[in-house]
């Protein structure tokens, strides 16, 4: 068998649509704790919203029926992860957060991609990450070996702690 190369070449992570029970309150959720900007909404009710100069990040859709979210492990979505410039913006976010009774129920930094960040749920229940500083990869085509890995269990934590060769901001 040959091996064909995809010529498939992704710029980037376009949007996400996401179903929600209640578009009103997920609208709330995404302008006013989100910060996103709403865009549009078209004739059959979805709700576009942008954070930056394309017309739209994140989409949602108002549910015709009631459902429970796949728990992980199962066949699912699992979450989002959005990047903010950086590191000490997570800690202003951590308190903003707070203050609009978002539960945070991870902070700190995990193993690949050495990145520190926040993780909540949207009112519907989907994982949303927030994160600042991932590894890059450079062109020897190498991610940060797992012995350098340190995960940490609060953004003080990975602050006090950073990786061999990273910045935090």
């Amino acid at each position: 068998m040959t091996e064909e190369k995809s010529p498939i070449k992704i710029k980037k992570i376009g949007h996400v649509v996401l179903t929600v029970s209640d578009i009103e309150r997920s609208t709330k959720f995404w302008t006013d704790v989100m910060g996103f900007k709403f865009s549009d909404r078209n004739e059959g009710g979805m709700m576009f919203f942008r954070n930056a100069t394309d017309h739209h990040t994140v989409a949602l859709v108002q549910a015709t029926e009631k459902s429970e979210l796949p728990k992980r492990g199962q066949v699912g979505f699992d979450h989002m992860a959005l990047e903010v410039a950086t590191v000490s913006e997570l800690f202003k976010i951590r308190d903003f957060l707070k203050s609009k009774g978002v539960t945070i129920f991870y902070e700190g930094r995990r193993g690949p991609g050495g990145n520190p960040g926040l993780e909540f749920y949207d009112p519907d229940g989907y994982k949303i990450e927030i994160y600042a500083a991932m590894d890059q990869i450079g062109t020897d085509g190498r991610s940060r070996p797992a012995n350098e890995w340190k995960r940490a269990t609060t953004l003080e934590e990975a602050v006090d702690n950073p990786l061999p060769g990273a910045e935090y901001r």
